[in-house]
């Protein structure tokens, strides 16, 4: 599978591609390999997203998961660059509960090109995060986008 690393605010990043859309985005290099056009352009906006030049990615993707979690990435993709939603308010359009959109989350395969590092508990407390350094990765990512407590669910601490 053609991938491409690159170095990023939040650590070492490698994104893949199956030919015609990205799959996966992880933390960590992944040794060299021949890239894409497709993997080129991803690069070139991931590195525009960290230097605050992009906010919102125009890129294929094409995550596997199950018909739930692909709900549930689809409605991740509906929070705005720069604002946050709880777990429970995604569970309430959706049907389901907390927890389900936490899992969900938690495996989702295109962390930061699927923003859930923008969903938080209902008190805006940060709770987990699978990518890099967990919660610190969060919020480092919330701080990029401008993320306050100012009409946000966040508290200080996202600030401080």
């Amino acid at each position: 599978m053609a991938h491409v690393s690159l170095l990023t605010p939040v650590g070492d990043l490698t994104l893949f591609d199956d030919g015609a859309a990205l799959v996966a985005l992880e933390w960590g290099r992944a040794p060299a390999a021949a890239s894409s056009p497709l993997l080129d352009e991803a690069r070139r906006q991931v590195q525009a997203y960290f230097d605050r030049r992009l906010r919102v990615f125009d890129l294929p993707l094409a995550p596997a998961g199950t018909p739930f979690q692909k709900r549930v990435w689809a409605a991740l993709g509906g929070i705005p660059h720069g604002r946050t939603e709880t777990y429970g308010r995604l569970a309430r359009r959706l049907g389901t509960g907390p927890r389900a959109v936490g899992g969900a989350c938690a495996r989702n395969p295109l962390p930061i090109l699927i923003p859930c590092h923008r969903v938080t508990a209902q008190d805006g407390d940060l709770t987990g995060y699978s990518g890099g350094d967990g919660t610190d990765t969060k919020r480092r990512l919330l701080r990029l986008e401008g993320v306050t407590a100012a009409g946000d669910s966040l508290f200080e601490e996202i600030i401080a």
